[in-house]
């Protein structure tokens, strides 16, 4: 099946169940969204990217930032990240506070919002202008020099910081966090409010289906096996407490935001991104996860 015609077959099929699910209540900038929107952008290793429905629309991307903040501390530490995150599931909610008191502030890994903080604190220390380094490196990804962050989803965000910075705080007093909290605080929620399309997720992860190379502007963004420890960790940890269901289901690493969007890689092939507004009881995108499942068992590609 060509790639355009197994596009219109996953958009038909996935969107009978648009109209189920829920948008994000709790940031209000996000709770006015048009939960009906659907959009689907797949970018190969060769540069070609394909699309359907609403992909070139921009969206607020939430965590799935949190793959662009990793993927620069690791370009400037190194293997220094792994001494202040894990690399393990955590099995709970993406804003729980257990473990981190459990474990004396080392946060499980880097997608659930502690350890997401604990990398915004590395990228404090990083970059002078933190949300700009952000922004410029998903622009460059992307090959897109438009991309903006939202300064209203941004602010409505750090309005009900409250239990963000519980975790900043509580890591703080471990030992575990270097900078001013709140200006943290402010860096990350800049970087969760950037607004990218579709078609703008699917090229800029086109680095992690193409060995930490990427596909545009041919500039190694990360090692090959950097790259493999960021797809595994997207397998294990990015879709939150339904990570093991989703690597059942559809067999990709991916990265979900509460804004509707998901990204996932087939490694060596193709990025794909889609965006839905609606949300499960997880956090995940209903209509989201449901063209991924169909596209994984139209194209037969898990990676296990």
């Amino acid at each position: 099946m060509l790639m355009n015609e197994l596009l219109e077959q996953i958009y038909k099929d996935a969107s009978s169940k648009i109209g189920q699910g829920q948008v994000a209540q709790y940031i209000p900038a996000l709770a006015d969204v048009d939960p009906n929107q659907f959009g689907v952008a797949i970018c190969d290793i060769k540069g070609n990217v394909y699309s359907i429905g609403d992909a070139n629309i921009p969206f607020s991307i939430q965590s799935i930032s949190k793959v662009y903040s990793l993927t620069l501390a690791m370009q400037r530490l190194g293997n220094k990240v792994w001494d202040r995150v894990g690399t393990e599931p955590s099995g709970l909610p993406f804003n729980s506070l257990v473990q981190l008191e459990h474990e004396q502030g080392v946060p499980r890994n880097p997608f659930i919002n502690a350890g997401a903080l604990v990398v915004a604190d590395m990228i404090e220390s990083s970059f002078s202008t933190p949300s700009l380094a952000i922004k410029n490196f998903a622009r460059t990804l992307a090959a897109n020099p438009d991309i903006q962050i939202d300064a209203n989803v941004a602010a409505s965000e750090y309005q009900h910081k409250a239990r963000n910075a519980a975790m900043a705080y509580l890591m703080q007093s471990f030992g575990n966090f270097n900078n001013e909290v709140e200006q943290v605080l402010m860096s990350y929620f800049s970087s969760c409010a950037l607004k990218m399309s579709c078609v703008d997720l699917a090229k800029s992860f086109s680095y992690l289906a193409n060995k930490g190379q990427c596909v545009f502007s041919q500039q190694r963004i990360l090692e090959e096996h950097q790259t493999r420890q960021v797809n595994a960790l997207m397998a294990t940890s990015g879709l939150y407490d339904e990570a093991g269901k989703f690597a059942f289901e559809v067999g990709f690493p991916g990265k979900s935001g509460v804004g509707g969007g998901i990204v996932a890689i087939v490694p060596g092939v193709l990025s794909i991104c889609v965006w839905s507004p609606a949300l499960n009881q997880t956090g995940n995108s209903f209509v989201g996860i449901e063209a991924l499942k169909l596209l994984s068992s139209h194209i037969d590609w898990s990676i296990y």
